[in-house]
């Protein structure tokens, strides 16, 4: 590519590969492919370090992210070692250990936490009990989603929102600036640390007992481990079976906390590692600033059934969401592009990807998607991943409706992903996808989407 010392620099063909739509945005994803450039990160006092920061170190962390301006490891086994994908082993066979301190707990409390809480979801604050927690958005008032946290109600006048990578508490003191509720907002000294595997309730019963085993899907429990007091909820972000476990005055209590978890897990040959992304795409699980941002509407993303039908209190775009679920009820998808499951050919892409990979139409050859979350499964033995695709071309080879339900069969429809050298079959040349029914792997505890699907096959098969 031409740089700006060319004098032709300004002339170069679709700088930012604008032949993908994304008129639907007011700013346009980054789509130049500019590779990982190998550049070293700098630690300094801008970025908050965790209280599980030098712990994670302690367990060989080698590369880290910022996420939630906090450093975020990444990474604990070495490339030369199986690096990710060695990561993934004692994930889906035995128990893990990680650090998501990241995930900051903002905290709504005071008399009016119910009604403030349920002005800025869209799903329905008030069905949620004392002691357990719901996976919710919350969207801006185009209806763009802002953050896709896990709520915990910890008692009726207080909910914690567990928040995944955008600054969400400044939007929420914001809204209570003009709306006027009668609440606190604020960040609060409780860091998550999550147990993520098939031998997760072993370790968690050896830590606070067997009444964890009664917890329900997002159930809480109050308990103690290392003489600290923690929250423990079933809740995770693989799609296996795991827990989370939010350590109070975190600060303060990180190393009473860690160690014994960290022994707990070795028990039963476990190992820290970084969040799962390979196994969280597999189940399906989005990851906002990837699959989603503040300019993608839930129903791009699969995340329509978040928008209810029968929700009567106001909140944050609800006017604009409740109009876009008649157009698609109606049969008119309102957006360019929409998120699908794609199985792709190539090698295995065995770490994350550093550009959203394009994608064209193999009839046109023109570029019209990108890709947003792609890793190779070893138990289904192909790439899989998530891409935003144009909306047009699934309807013209589909009669199924461009709402959740795109995602509950596999499909005839093909497209070309242009993936790095290392993994293309042929250096330059694109490999073939086709649209694929999600999650590709089954998660432990299906989402309301997913569940649905399969009591709609159920019944079918009555």
């Amino acid at each position: 590519m031409a740089n700006k010392t060319d004098s032709n620099w300004a002339d170069v063909k679709d700088p930012n590969h604008s032949s993908v739509d994304q008129s639907d945005r007011v700013l346009p994803r980054n789509l130049r492919q500019s590779g990982d450039p190998g550049i070293e990160m700098l630690i300094s006092t801008r970025v908050r370090k965790s209280p599980f920061w030098h712990l994670s170190v302690e367990e060989g962390c080698w590369r880290a992210t910022v996420y939630n301006r906090i450093y975020h490891p990444r990474g604990y086994v070495k490339p030369e070692d199986g690096g990710a994908m060695a990561e993934y082993d004692p994930l889906v066979n035995r128990v893990t250990l990680w650090n998501v301190a990241v995930e900051r707990q903002i905290r709504v409390k005071g008399p009016d936490a119910e009604a403030f809480t349920n002005y800025v979801i869209t799903r329905d604050a008030t069905e949620i009990e004392p002691m357990h927690g719901r996976y919710v958005i919350l969207c801006n008032e185009k209806g763009g989603i802002l953050n896709d946290p896990i709520l915990l109600r910890i008692a009726e006048d207080e909910f914690w929102f567990s928040i995944s990578d955008s600054t969400l508490m400044l939007w929420l003191q914001g809204v209570n600036v003009g709306e006027g509720f009668d609440v606190e907002i604020d960040e609060i000294d409780v860091s998550p640390m999550q147990i993520q595997g098939p031998r997760s309730e072993d370790v968690l019963v050896d830590l606070v007992g067997d009444e964890v085993s009664e917890i329900p899907y997002y159930g809480l429990m109050e308990a103690e481990i290392g003489g600290a007091p923690v929250l423990v909820s079933q809740t995770g972000f693989s799609g296996e079976k795991g827990f989370e476990i939010y350590v109070k005055d975190s600060m303060d209590n990180a190393e009473k906390v860690w160690y014994p978890v960290l022994d707990a897990v070795k028990s039963y040959d476990g190992e820290v590692i970084a969040p799962g992304h390979h196994r969280r795409i597999a189940a399906g699980i989005l990851s906002w600033g990837q699959d989603m941002d503040h300019e993608t509407s839930p129903f791009e993303v699969n995340l329509g059934y978040h928008v209810p039908d029968d929700k009567d209190a106001d909140y944050v775009g609800k006017e604009v969401l409740e109009a876009q679920k008649e157009q698609i009820e109606n049969g008119e998808y309102p957006f360019e592009l929409k998120l699908v499951g794609l199985k792709f050919e190539g090698e295995p892409v065995t770490d994350y990807a550093p550009d959203f990979w394009l994608i064209s139409d193999p009839d046109t050859g023109e570029e019209c998607g990108y890709m947003t979350s792609p890793w190779y499964n070893p138990e289904l033995e192909r790439n899989v991943g998530l891409g935003f695709v144009p909306a047009e071309k699934l309807q013209a080879e589909t009669d199924i409706p461009l709402n959740d339900a795109i995602y509950r069969q596999d499909l005839e429809v093909e497209f070309l992903v242009h993936l790095p050298d290392e993994y293309a079959d042929e250096p330059g040349e694109p490999v073939r996808a086709y649209v694929s029914e999600v999650p590709f792997k089954p998660s432990v505890h299906p989402s309301a989407r997913e569940r649905a699907k399969m009591e709609a096959r159920e019944e079918a098969t009555e």
